[in-house]
């Protein structure tokens, strides 16, 4: 039986992804003296107990949550504190039970798609092989067992999520739930107990304000001068260590934004909103103070006019960029170039490869004088999963440590600086169709072409608007261009689109003119011919008769 063809998924149009709609700068609080560094202490302590509280209150009223149990929370938290302390906090407050809404419908989700996986591959026999997108059964009786037993647990988990979404309860760490986890594992950490409860307890403080346009300096409760000077509104328990009037505290120490520093400073001037966060690096013994502010969304360029200088397609890997220029009408330029990056260590030195990496890109861009940088949409949420790819460990581990998010915002937020717009495409089959379509041809003594690069090609292609794949099938029903051009590379009016076809002779025209108009009842309009190729080159006559279907000899021929 002929096996019936796979239909592609719907490509969805690629389009131009909006500009960072935030920023955020920070700088180090240095040489404080030992007064300040106590009362940062008491003031994040004492806030993180309130935040603490609030959160607990805001979980318990669940969805029955209404303005009136707001303004409830508010006014206590006012008392303990400050109207606009208390303003940060709550709104924090509703901030992260929102995220914790939100990460439990994609836990469902999650479970869903394992036990609709498991359901599948437990239905089918033992050791029965699966199509590319269809897995198969499980190789042994052993497995299926096994997996029978983690589709009852999956079960389970799936109804007490459920239950707990209908119900509006969320589970929240303030803190963090892994490093309350490390707890547990403090060997494995290498930390001591004592080294843990540092770490928690500056998790757990809450020190961050709200800016206010229109305020002086744009914050009233985290104050910085065009200066430097850092200024802080002590909650109420903690007036009496104020050293200033009003109930402020002055640092010792000033800051100085070295990245956006010009920018802050206009803003401050202003009196435009500033929000502050400080925090405590307990690893470093360092005090850190982000400042940070709302931007106007950057105006995107049209898709149109993206395209028209051009694009640099990149693909994303697990170690490396993949880049290649294309221009205006789709055709490579140039030679594949590759930006490495290392993704093992500490989220610090991730980050900074990731930074590295992407300047790196934005810098070849901008020489190729490219006004766009076309890159995958991509989302590994459902491509990871356990029951999808279980014995598949290594490729779970590749694809879970491609930085899609992380790329992303960093990729947005600094191409927009250097004046490069970023369209996203759909990633479907562009690396197949890539290392398919472009990888031979493109390969050369001088050139070598990976996967990847092909991959970069196909990026570009689809962001410009051209399909990928060079060529299409030809007619069905013939080799002719009755259906139309069977080329996606130009347009058929284009001149030196195909190779020179052999030229009509003045002879065939006049043999096709005259069958037309020739009269009889003969079954043959034309005598027939061959050339003898061992002749001196002349046209002779076919010695054989032309007859039609009554039996009378053709006209052409002589009797006998």
């Amino acid at each position: 039986m002929k096996q019936e063809k796979r239909k592609l998924r719907t490509i969805a149009p690629p389009f131009v992804v909006l500009g960072p709609s935030g920023v955020a700068v920070r700088d180090r609080l240095k040489r404080l003296a030992s007064e300040d560094e106590k009362v940062l202490r008491l003031v994040g302590e004492h806030l993180g107990v309130l935040a603490s509280m609030d959160l607990k209150a805001r979980c318990a009223d669940a969805d029955e949550h209404s303005s009136d149990t707001w303004a409830a929370r508010k006014k206590g938290l006012t008392a303990a504190s400050s109207s606009r302390w208390a303003g940060a906090i709550t709104k924090a407050t509703h901030d992260q039970w929102a995220l914790s809404r939100r990460c439990q419908l994609a836990h469902i989700q999650g479970l869903e798609a394992g036990v609709r996986t498991l359901t599948h591959r437990l239905s089918l026999p033992v050791g029965e092989k699966g199509a590319k997108r269809a897995p198969g059964g499980y190789r042994s009786k052993g497995e299926w067992f096994q997996k029978t037993r983690r589709l009852h647990i999956l079960e389970h988990r799936l109804d007490v999520a459920r239950a707990e979404r209908e119900a509006g309860v969320v589970h929240v760490v303030r803190g963090g739930r892994k490093l309350l986890h490390t707890r547990h594992n403090l060997d494995a950490a290498q930390l001591s107990e004592a080294e843990w409860r540092e770490r928690w307890e500056a998790a757990r403080w809450f020190f961050a304000a709200d800016g206010e346009s229109g305020k002086r300096y744009g914050n009233e409760t985290i104050r910085i001068t065009p200066g430097g000077e850092v200024s802080i509104k002590l909650p109420a328990p903690l007036a009496e260590l104020a050293n200033a009037e009003h109930g402020r505290y002055v640092l010792a120490s000033k800051v100085a934004f070295a990245h956006r520093g010009t920018e802050w400073a206009d803003r401050v001037e202003a009196n435009r909103a500033v929000a502050y966060r400080i925090h405590y690096d307990t690893g470093r013994g360092r005090w850190y103070l982000t400042a940070s502010w709302q931007r106007p969304v950057a105006k995107t360029i049209p898709l149109e006019t993206a395209r028209s200088h051009g694009m640099a397609g990149v693909d994303t890997n697990a170690d490396h960029f993949a880049a290649y220029q294309l221009d205006a009408d789709g055709n490579p330029v140039g030679d594949p170039k590759r930006f490495f990056y290392d993704l093992t260590g500490i989220a610090q030195h991730r980050d900074a490869q990731i930074r590295h990496a992407i300047t790196q890109v934005l810098h070849w861009a901008k020489r190729c004088g490219v006004a766009a940088i076309a890159i995958e949409d991509l989302d590994f949420t459902a491509e990871k999963t356990r029951e999808k790819h279980g014995r598949e460990k290594r490729f779970r581990q590749l694809i879970s440590g491609i930085p899609t998010g992380n790329l992303k915002a960093r990729l947005v937020s600094m191409a927009a600086e250097t004046g490069l717009a970023i369209v996203a495409v759909d990633p479907a089959y562009t690396s197949m169709w890539g290392d398919q379509h472009w990888r031979k041809p493109l390969t050369a003594p001088r050139r070598k072409m990976s996967r990847h690069d092909a991959a970069g090609i196909a990026i570009g292609r689809r962001a410009l608007g051209y399909p990928i794949r060079r060529r299409t099938a030809p007619p069905h029903d013939d080799q002719s261009d009755r259906r139309g051009h069977r080329t996606v590379q130009a347009g058929p009016g284009d001149r030196g689109r195909e190779e020179t076809r052999p030229p009509v002779t003045e002879r065939a025209r006049d043999a096709r003119r005259r069958a037309g108009t020739q009269q009889g009842t003969r079954g043959t309009s034309t005598s027939k011919t061959v050339r003898d190729a061992r002749s001196t080159g002349t046209w002779t006559q076919c010695s054989l008769l032309d007859t039609d279907s009554l039996g009378t000899v053709s006209a052409t021929q002589p009797e006998r």
